[in-house]
């Protein structure tokens, strides 16, 4: 079945025809000697010169045609597409320990760029659990006091068990003399001279009181003694009284004083007497009342309750 072909398809197929086969020409057919560009050479004469006239050369012939070079007529070679790997050599001169030796490299810096960046990635911080403990101690006694009352309690109040516990300790003290019912009596922190009597039962009727700071408040393991030794008083008790009525004649001198003196007075007691008795044995007497601060376990608020009492 033939193929009806256009005009322009026929002619373009001709022009095709006509290249390839001047190519063939050129490249198969006989080749033609180039023209010369140089002059002829003179032949050299064989004989000596003849009796003719001599005539000059004419001059060589040149000629119009137009002059067609090789390069013109010899088509370009066709261009050979080497492989990457040959192409690559012959480009760069590069055999194939330099190409393993650049590949190794791109690895090691692959890999260091992955760790690298692996290792600075940020990573998640977790909150302290500290933090949600003091949060759940915090509530806990709010769930607790809800039900008693119904008002918020501040969450520092539960947090200080040491000092509530400090604060509610109970003081016991030796009421002895003319109270009703002398011994240890247990009293509330603060109390005062004045609530240890009570709670003896009180004084006797007819007991002075003078001696006694009843607004001084009381020690823990301190001894009070109600009034001048009297009737049915024990024999210490009694010595103690005298004590307490020599307080009342006349201010007690801390460089004379024995050490049960010491010990009658208000708020000091055995071990605190034998402590101002050292005290005076190592200093060589008082100089002033003042110096009894010196006195291990001697506070200020003592030495102002004693101070009418004592002199030097």
């Amino acid at each position: 079945m033939r193929t009806l072909l256009t005009p322009a398809a026929r002619a373009r197929r001709e022009e095709t025809a006509a290249l390839v086969r001047h190519r063939v020409d050129t490249l198969f057919g006989p080749q033609q000697p180039l023209p010369s560009l140089s002059p002829p050479l003179p032949r050299p004469s064989l004989g000596p010169p003849t009796s003719d006239p001599p005539h000059s050369p004419s001059p060589p012939h040149t000629s119009t045609a137009p002059h067609t070079s090789t390069a013109s007529r010899v088509p370009a070679p066709p261009r050979v597409r080497l492989p990457f790997a040959l192409a690559l050599k012959e480009r760069w001169d590069l055999d194939r320990r330099a190409v393993i030796g650049l590949a190794v490299l791109l690895v090691l810096a692959l890999g260091y760029g992955v760790q690298h960046f692996w290792a600075g990635r940020p990573e998640p911080v977790a909150v302290p659990s500290p933090a949600v403990e003091g949060t759940a101690v915090a509530v806990a006694p709010t769930s607790t006091g809800s039900p008693a009352a119904g008002a918020p309690v501040p969450p520092a109040l539960p947090a200080s068990p040491a000092p509530s516990s400090t604060a509610i300790a109970e003081l016991v003290v030796d009421v002895s003399g003319k109270v009703r019912s002398p011994g240890l009596r247990t009293l509330p922190p603060g109390s005062r001279v004045q609530d240890a009597i009570n709670a003896a039962g009180g004084p006797l009727p007819g007991t002075d009181l003078t001696g006694l700071n009843l607004a001084r408040k009381v020690n823990d393991g301190e001894e009070i003694i109600v009034g001048p030794g009297g009737s049915g008083a024990p024999a210490g008790q009694g010595g103690q009284g005298g004590s307490a009525a020599a307080r009342a004649a006349g201010p007690l001198s801390l460089n004379s004083a024995t050490e049960a003196q010491l010990d009658a007075l208000p708020g000091v007691g055995p071990v605190l007497a034998g402590r101002i008795i050292q005290f005076r044995e190592q200093h060589n007497g008082f100089q002033s009342v003042d110096q009894l601060r010196q006195v291990p376990g001697f506070g200020a608020r003592r030495l102002e309750d004693l101070r009418s009492q004592l002199r030097p």
